[in-house]
């Protein structure tokens, strides 16, 4: 079965973050440049909080535009769901469906490996998927033939 290691392999290792006292404009700016829709909320090497456009959304809509001066910190989620490389692919979907999550960190141990996207996640299940068609297609197609001699009495 996928492992979530498999698909930070595949992934890379791109990882973008942020302090929680960075200004929440900062990080539109950089989500937008980079084209990714969370970032990581780091404090002294851990993990204290994500950042995704769901937080920035509900801010918005709660202060009426207002982002001049909001801190990283006043909005992020500060309890997101982790899961661990060793994770398999189904758990991770089931987590991200139950909590609604978009964007889910990987750590082992102390040690922040990255972040899983809803989208890395149907990639890979997809491609995993294919894969194994391919494997039973292959299979069906070298099927062996039974030829026995056929024996009267």
């Amino acid at each position: 079965m996928l492992k979530v290691s498999e698909v930070l392999k595949v992934k890379g290792n791109t990882l973008f973050t942020a302090t929680p006292e960075a200004l929440v404009s900062h990080a539109i700016e950089t989500m937008s440049a980079h084209d990714i829709g969370s970032l990581v909320i780091m404090q002294r090497g851990q993990l204290v909080g994500m950042l995704t456009f769901r937080e920035i959304i509900r801010h918005l809509n709660s202060n009426q535009g207002a982002l001049a001066d909001v801190s990283i910190g006043e909005i992020m989620d500060r309890k997101p769901v982790s899961v661990s490389p060793d994770t398999l692919a189904n758990e991770v979907q089931q987590l991200m469906l139950t909590h609604h999550s978009r964007y889910v960190p990987v750590i082992e141990g102390e040690m922040l490996l990255g972040v899983i996207s809803f989208y890395d996640m149907a990639q890979a299940l997809a491609a995993a998927q294919k894969f194994e068609n391919s494997l039973l297609k292959a299979y069906i197609r070298d099927w062996p033939n039974e030829t026995a001699p056929n024996k009267s009495t």
